[in-house]
């Protein structure tokens, strides 16, 4: 039986990839993570945008492995703080951030800004690489939403007890595993990506 084509997600969350794994599936798409390869290396994302680190952690790691890799960066950006955190959002609140730190000290920028002009938008940028270092599709997805006064829900993670979905009057974190997946700004961005997969045509990733 003939295997499906692979390609190496450039993280070694392990969770992230069993997500984007069950995101990408219908392109017929197998995917590994970093944590199978010992031999990774630590990409530097020092890039100011989410396209630039998902390049960034694409091609470095294509161009070590030899292998087709997806780079994927993906964040917070709230509209009345100037984009912030946006690509510092894993380390907004510093090299030891914590989820609790990180919504905390959003939560002390944004002070007393009333609800209504408290709007934000979660972000994901995708790009893949060839084994030589050259991108070759590249997919991005966004969520709207706005910032709630203190978190709420005990579900997901990073900003999602503070992120409320308006229409749907909750937080990322109150809802259920599969309304998230449809509205997320990484299933738009994986959906988005799997369909250019399609039009690569998957057998040349073998």
């Amino acid at each position: 039986m003939p295997t499906k084509p692979r390609i190496v997600l450039g993280t070694k969350n392990r969770k992230k990839g069993l997500e984007l794994a069950r995101l990408l599936e219908p392109a017929g798409i197998e995917l590994s993570t970093l944590a199978d390869f010992p031999e990774a290396i630590d990409v530097v994302e020092d890039g100011d945008t989410f396209a630039a680190n998902a390049a960034l952690k694409a091609t470095g790691q294509a161009r070590h492995l030899g292998r087709w890799v997806l780079g994927e960066d993906s964040g917070l950006e709230v509209d009345v703080l100037g984009g912030e955190p946006g690509v510092f959002s894993a380390r907004y609140s510093g090299p030891d951030a914590t989820d609790e730190s990180n919504n905390r000290l959003l939560l002390e920028r944004l002070g007393e800004t009333p609800l209504a002009e408290r709007t934000a938008r979660f972000v994901c940028h995708m790009a893949l690489s060839d084994p030589s270092g050259t991108i070759r599709i590249e997919s991005e997805g966004s969520c709207r939403g706005r910032i709630l006064f203190e978190p709420q829900g005990n579900g997901g993670f990073g900003y999602d007890p503070l992120f409320e979905i308006v229409e749907y009057h909750r937080p990322f974190a109150a809802m259920g595993p599969a309304v998230k997946a449809h509205l997320s700004h990484r299933s738009r961005a994986a959906g988005r990506m799997a369909s250019k997969l399609l039009a690569l045509n998957v057998d040349s990733l073998g």
